[in-house]
C-alpha cells in the first residue's frame, strides 16, 4: 500500500499496533489528524496481520497525517511484537503509544512530545466514560486516571499501559524492548524493568486518552484471565527481584467474595466488577497451577 512519506527528521514517532481495527481507528486517526504541535512528527500504524478494512481506513488518512507510515509486522500475532516492530521503524528518539481503539485527547502529542524532553520514560491519564455507553463498559473502574498505576498485590512498583506510555528510544534499546512472550502486561514488565535500573515513570496527567472497554462478557471474562495468567508469570520472575511474597491465604477472601457476591451479577451498576474478578482469580489460579507457584 502507498503511503505519504516526508524527509526530514521528526522529534515524536506515535505507533499505533493494529489488528482488524477497521470499526474504531478511524475515530483515533481523526483525533490524530486535529494534533497540534510546534515540532514535527510521524505516525507509524502496524500492520499486525489485519485481515479487515483497517488499511482502507488508514489510507483515507494520507493527506490529513503529513509523516504517516504504515509499517507490517507479519512474523506473528501480538502487541508486544507490532509494538518493537514500530518502534523498530520509527525515525524519532522518542517513541509514543495509543492504541487503535482509543482515542488520544487534544493535545495529547504535544504533551507527549515536551513530556519526552525532559524524562525519558513517560505515561498518560487514562478515561472511560466517553467511549463506553454500554453496561458492562460503563461500569469499569478505572486504574490510570493520574497517568500512573499503583501496584498493591503484592504492593510493588507503579506501571502504566502501553495505550498511552512514551519513552526515548535509548531506554527502549538499552532494556530489549517489549517482551513479545507476555501476551498481555509486557508493558508492566517494561515499566518495572525500567525502575529497577533507576529510570523512573513520570506521569504526564495532561496526556489523556479515551479509552474503550470490552462490553460482552466473554469478551471481559477473557482480558481479566489473561491478565492474571500473566501476572503471576511476573510475580514469579520479580519475586527474586524484590517482590514481597504473597501468603498462603491470598486470594482465598476474593474466592469467598465470588461465592458470597454472586447476587451482584445481577445488578447492572456492580456486574461489571464481578465478572473482572471472576475472570481475574480464574486467570491466577490457572496462572499458578501452570508456574508451579502459589499466587491465588
Amino acid at each position: 500500500m502507498d503511503v505519504v512519506k516526508e524527509e526530514g527528521g521528526c522529534s515524536l514517532s506515535v505507533v499505533i499496533p493494529a489488528y482488524n481495527a477497521q470499526g474504531t481507528i478511524g475515530e483515533q486517526l481523526d483525533a490524530l489528524a486535529t494534533q497540534r504541535w510546534s515540532e514535527p512528527w510521524e505516525l507509524i500504524v502496524v500492520n499486525n496481520r489485519c485481515t479487515d478494512g483497517t488499511l482502507d481506513v488508514v489510507g483515507r488518512f494520507q493527506d490529513r497525517i503529513p509523516r504517516l507510515r504504515i509499517v507490517d509486522a507479519f512474523a506473528r500475532q501480538g502487541a508486544a511484537y507490532a509494538l518493537n516492530t514500530g518502534v523498530r521503524a520509527a525515525k524519532a528518539d522518542a517513541v509514543a503509544f495509543c492504541d487503535a481503539d482509543d482515542v488520544v485527547g487534544e493535545g495529547w502529542v504535544a504533551a507527549m512530545g515536551e513530556g519526552l524532553k525532559q524524562h525519558a520514560f513517560v505515561s498518560g491519564a487514562l478515561e472511560g466514560k466517553r467511549l463506553n455507553t454500554a453496561p458492562l463498559a460503563r461500569h469499569r473502574r478505572e486504574a490510570q486516571t493520574s497517568g500512573i498505576q499503583e501496584y498493591v498485590y503484592p504492593p510493588f512498583l507503579p506501571h502504566a499501559g502501553a495505550g498511552n506510555m512514551g519513552m526515548q528510544r535509548a531506554l527502549f534499546e538499552a532494556i530489549g524492548g517489549f517482551d513479545e512472550s507476555l501476551e498481555t502486561l509486557f508493558e508492566t514488565d517494561f515499566c518495572w524493568k525500567a525502575q529497577l535500573r533507576g529510570v523512573p515513570l513520570t506521569p504526564l496527567p495532561q496526556a489523556l486518552v479515551h479509552i474503550r472497554h470490552r462490553d460482552r462478557v466473554r469478551a471481559l471474562l477473557r482480558q481479566a484471565r489473561k491478565y492474571a495468567e500473566n501476572d503471576v508469570v511476573l510475580y514469579k520472575r520479580y519475586r527474586p527481584l524484590g517482590m514481597p511474597k504473597l501468603g498462603k491465604k491470598s486470594g482465598l477472601a476474593a474466592w469467598k467474595y465470588l461465592i458470597l457476591g454472586v447476587g451482584d451479577l445481577l445488578h447492572e451498576e456492580k456486574r461489571a466488577s464481578y465478572l473482572w474478578e471472576l475472570g481475574w482469580r480464574t486467570g491466577r489460579l490457572y496462572g499458578s497451577i501452570r508456574n508451579r507457584v502459589w499466587a491465588l
